[in-house]
């Protein structure tokens, strides 16, 4: 090595004295210590940080600042916003809310039976239907065919379809509907007729209606409401539903005629639309308020021509369905 002249000469390693060589070697240890002690010390705080307290690993520890501030908040909230967040956590906790009920209306709870007249299968079952039942004021026919129109299209047929319609109409409206059969089921005939006015009893029906159409001759027009009299015989006794069954009658009458544009009858209840029979199974052994409605004639032309038609046909369910949601409060 090179040294000029401004440089003080290095001094000789064998010119130092022992007592220097320790002081130099201690001098030496101290700065090489103090060099390492961060480092270790480092490495611990990492160590703890990672494996945390009986290995449980803890999150990263709050600013003192954002705790002061999260306190500060908490100390300032009023009770009713520390309620109101109490609450919301345990709505959180337990799951979404459940949906408010359904608002009840009149309707609510309500069941209505409808009675499609005959069965197209009766005309193959004529032995079946003819058997005679109770009907409290004398005895008659389990059911029949019913009729036609001069193209072969059946009441049955009829009523069943207006049923239907019917139905999807008065539970479009929150109403429980009970048919007394339904086509395509293994029921190939029937019921009988004391067996329509028992199902109608045992739903506790608010209203039971009875869909039919009429069979006279030609220029016989119109639809009329049957209504049930008041009788008392055997098993029938209708005191308590002649009065809300006019009630219904009168309704439904007035809703037909104005939803499908029929007039009352031509040829029987003077004009008014409505008759009292005190024949009819399905009316005699009824418990609940109920009416026939016959929708037309099938053997008139210009009637057949609306009973076929689908469109004339959901008219006609139409107004029936406003008959009996009007009677019962809807």
């Amino acid at each position: 090595m090179r040294y000029d002249d401004s440089s003080p000469a290095p001094e000789s390693h064998d010119s130092i004295s022992p007592d220097q060589r320790w002081y130099t070697r201690r001098s030496t240890l101290a700065v090489a210590v103090a060099v390492l002690a961060p480092t270790v010390l480092a490495g611990w705080v990492l160590t703890q940080t990672l494996t945390g307290t009986e290995g449980q690993r803890p999150g990263p520890a709050p600013h003192p600042a954002s705790h002061a501030a999260a306190a500060d908040a908490k100390s300032s909230a009023s009770p009713g916003a520390q309620a109101g967040a109490s609450a919301s956590a345990s709505a959180s906790a337990s799951g979404p809310a459940a949906a408010p009920a359904p608002a009840k209306g009149p309707l609510t709870g309500k069941t209505v039976v409808i009675d499609p007249g005959h069965n197209t299968g009766n005309f193959q079952h004529t032995d079946e239907i003819d058997r005679q039942v109770d009907i409290g004021t004398n005895r008659k026919e389990c059911d029949t065919t019913g009729t036609t129109t001069n193209s072969g299209y059946m009441e049955a047929e009829f009523s069943m379809d207006v049923s239907r319609r019917l139905r999807t109409i008065l539970e479009g409206r929150g109403l429980k509907v009970v048919l007394t059969h339904e086509a395509g089921t293994a029921r190939p005939w029937g019921p009988c007729i004391d067996e329509r006015a028992r199902i109608g009893n045992e739903a506790r029906a608010d209203a039971v209606v009875s869909v039919h159409a009429d069979g006279v001759s030609q220029g016989n027009r119109g639809y009329h409401v049957i209504l049930p009299a008041k009788v008392k015989a055997g098993g029938a006794d209708t005191a308590a539903i002649v009065g809300p069954s006019r009630q219904l009658g009168e309704r439904i009458g007035s809703n037909f005629s104005r939803t499908t544009g029929s007039a009352p009858a031509n040829y029987l209840g003077s004009g008014t639309g409505l008759v009292v029979r005190d024949d009819l199974g399905g009316l005699n052994l009824s418990t609940r308020p109920k009416v026939f409605i016959e929708c037309g004639n099938m053997r008139d032309s210009k009637d057949a021509a609306q009973l076929t038609s689908p469109e004339w046909r959901q008219k006609a369910a139409q107004g029936i369905a406003d008959g009996i949601v009007g009677f019962l409060g809807g």
